[in-house]
């Protein structure tokens, strides 16, 4: 769970995108399990920001810097399926909400890698692999969206697991002005209930 994350929502403060891609920069991406990834929802008036993290392997089914043609062309179609807020995270129509801002990244071990792979150093020698020969990545992505009816924010449908095979589940933190609940969305339960949430 990220505890940032409650903290921010307990004060009713919305993480901004800028300042979780900051934090994630610093981060180490090496404690993840495959297949089980983390969403967070902060809802406050009628601005919506999600955060997703996920193991390299679920979204793209390997762990290293993407290296060949073809495995740049799996991390550019992810990087873009990720990127599309509003299909892979279904909202109620009602609630009009809009996709103002998406950021999506991909980080490996110590290491920042850009779109075309390339480590930036952060300073030091760094091994690639770690000691058990195994190198770990994480997806971070953010968004930031706008609904002109927030309280018709009833439920959110997910096509993350139809998207990406490799993912099984994903642990919800979800925090509004009315309070915080944690739940868990999975291959057979795709789908949030929100009601009484707003």
């Amino acid at each position: 769970m990220n505890h940032q994350f409650i903290c921010a929502a307990a004060a009713l403060a919305l993480f901004p995108t800028h300042a979780l891609a900051e934090e994630t920069t610093h981060r180490q991406a090496g404690a993840h399990v495959h297949g089980k990834g983390t969403l967070n929802i902060a809802i406050e008036g009628a601005k919506v920001e999600i955060e997703l993290e996920a193991p390299g392997a679920d979204i793209v089914g390997f762990e290293t810097v993407a290296k060949g043609d073809q495995q740049k062309a799996v991390l550019d179609k992810a990087k873009t399926q990720l990127a599309d807020a509003l299909k892979l995270f279904g909202l109620p129509e009602a609630a009009g909400c809009k996709l103002e801002k998406a950021t999506v990244e991909m980080h490996a071990d110590d290491h920042d890698h850009d779109e075309k792979g390339e480590a930036d150093h952060k300073g030091g020698d760094h091994d690639h692999e770690k000691a058990d020969g195994s190198q770990h990545s994480e997806f971070h992505a953010t968004y930031a969206l706008e609904c002109s009816a927030p309280e018709r924010l009833t439920g959110l449908s997910t096509t993350y697991f139809t998207t990406f095979p490799g993912a099984q589940s994903l642990n919800v933190n979800v925090a509004t002005t009315k309070g915080q609940t944690q739940t868990e969305l999975t291959r057979d339960k795709p789908t949030l209930d929100l009601t009484g949430m707003m």
